[in-house]
């Protein structure tokens, strides 16, 4: 394959990544983001090429979008109001983004016959207890209905349901990918990003906040893995009105990530452990276990991570410390 290429959210964290991917890949790139959550600097190394063109602009303005899905080929729709802070603190936006966003991309994908991946989430899955893999026809179980902590698992499962709809009454040709902890370097830690927020105040020496006990455990898939299933996922034409898992099935708990963190920087950072209930002054709850089967993934295109969490950790290390280098 090869052609022009849409990428909303592409001036995000994945979605720089996967510009790059794509641009190597011989793809025409057009990049639409508010840089909102995204930031110009991600593509700042890609805008002198005439094959890239980053549109400033929101996935809900219909003019934008209709004339870029118009143009281009194949449509990858990451654009979305990401991280637990942001979540919390601007919960209309995240609805208004998520849905009417995605709502919209369907809508011009549908209209113009192209072919459309939606990022979705692991959040999707809500508050399972147990340690175990969650399989893409995993029931969804949510913990207390409490404001907002809920918002975002329920505007990615809108989307889901949103394009298997037009996969069944417009037969739109979609892909869903359930995004499982994907990190690297450019990811913020300023929304809740774990990683970077750990690695940033380690280097910096500050305390590394830890929410409860630390116990709850994460599986963390490398952004160079993630791009790469989504770039396979989109270039198998056979499949279409399917959801795929893609993350790591290496899973730590949160406590261990700071100490090997701790350990891999050197720092003499301490450690703070914050309360759930004082997490974001919110009330947030936090999942206890989340990891990904990744079997139909593997069985449908043979994707498996590649980068183990040792690997994450170095790169985002390497580039955060760049980064404080830099602005000393």
């Amino acid at each position: 394959m090869s052609g022009k290429a849409l990428v909303t959210g592409g001036a995000g964290f994945i979605g720089s990544h996967l510009s790059e991917l794509l641009l190597d890949e011989g793809w025409e790139v057009f990049a639409l983001d508010d840089v909102s959550t995204g930031s110009n600097r991600n593509v700042a190394h890609l805008t002198d090429r005439p094959d890239f063109h980053l549109v400033v602009e929101s996935v809900l303005s219909p003019s934008i979008v209709s004339e870029l899905v118009h143009k281009c080929d194949v449509v990858y729709h990451l654009a979305a109001a990401v991280g637990v802070r942001l979540i919390v603190e601007q919960p209309v936006h995240t609805m208004v983004t998520n849905v009417q966003g995605t709502e919209t991309v369907l809508e011009y994908c549908t209209k113009f016959h192209k072919r459309v991946l939606i990022a979705s989430s692991s959040e999707v899955y809500g508050d399972h207890r147990d340690e175990r893999p969650l399989s893409e026809n995993d029931r969804r179980v949510y913990g207390p209905v409490t404001e907002r902590r809920w918002l975002y698992a329920d505007s990615k499962a809108m989307d889901e349901f949103l394009a298997l709809g037009f996969h069944q009454e417009r037969d739109l040709d979609c892909v869903i990918a359930r995004f499982f902890n994907t990190v690297g370097p450019r990811q913020q830690g300023q929304y809740g990003m774990v990683i970077p927020r750990f690695v940033g105040r380690a280097l910096t020496g500050d305390p590394l906040e830890v929410h409860g006990d630390g116990m709850q455990t994460r599986s963390f898939c490398h952004v160079s893995d993630t791009i790469r299933a989504v770039y396979d996922l989109m270039d198998d034409r056979e499949i279409s009105g399917e959801i795929f898992n893609i993350g790591s099935a290496e899973r730590v708990s949160i406590l261990d990530l700071a100490r090997r963190v701790l350990d891999l920087t050197g720092s003499k950072s301490e450690l703070e452990f914050i309360p759930h209930d004082e997490v974001y002054g919110l009330g947030v709850e936090d999942v206890l276990h989340r990891e990904p089967s990744i079997e139909k993934i593997g069985g449908a295109i043979g994707w498996a991570p590649t980068r183990t969490l040792d690997d994450i950790l170095a790169d985002v290390i390497a580039f955060e410390r760049s980064r404080v280098e830099a602005a000393a």
